[in-house]
């Protein structure tokens, strides 16, 4: 039994097309875990957590709410799941500098607006996990409370200052 590797990782989570829905990028997800086994994905969720935990921060939430108005804890989770599934440069690139995410090309659009959010992608693993073993995957604590650093200033002129590419791409 191999090992789940991180590059292994990033090849399984990275959505294959960078405009498809969020269902059908869920939907490549699971056929993908689906040969894994049981041991890597629990690699495979330890990894989706670190992420998860690596752009829990406040410079992050603020892309979100300039890109397509994400004002809640839910939503920004979501968000991060989009951000993962662009892939490990996108991924690192936004941790350094957040308005990187400007770049990110094609975004998928609900309403003709913004709609980077994919519902539940961090779970597919644990319930394809539940789904075999009718046991949950081991307890991981998810982190802090709060965001890392400084939460965000909400007023217009402060978001074109932070993101000025996100704000003039998405901004209304």
């Amino acid at each position: 039994m191999s090992t789940l590797t991180e590059q292994a990782f990033w090849d399984l989570v990275t959505a294959p097309d960078l405009g498809l829905d969020p269902q059908n990028v869920s939907d490549n997800l699971k056929l993908k875990l689906h040969d894994l086994t049981d041991q890597q994905l629990i690699e495979f969720d330890k990894f989706f957590g670190i992420c998860m935990r690596k752009c829990y921060t406040w410079d992050l939430f603020g892309a979100a709410f300039v890109m397509a108005g994400c004002n809640d804890e839910y939503g920004f989770s979501e968000f991060r799941c989009w951000l993962i599934s662009r892939g490990a440069d996108v991924f690192e690139s936004a941790l350094l500098n957040p308005d990187s995410i400007a770049a990110c090309t094609p975004v998928y659009h609900v309403n003709e607006q913004p709609y980077p959010y994919i519902d539940e992608y961090d779970l597919i693993a644990g319930l394809l996990y539940e789904e075999r073993n009718d046991d949950e995957l081991p307890f991981i604590p998810s982190g802090s409370d709060e965001p890392r650093g400084k939460r965000f200033k909400d007023k217009a002129k402060f978001l074109k200052q932070s993101y000025p590419l996100l704000f003039a791409k998405y901004w209304q």
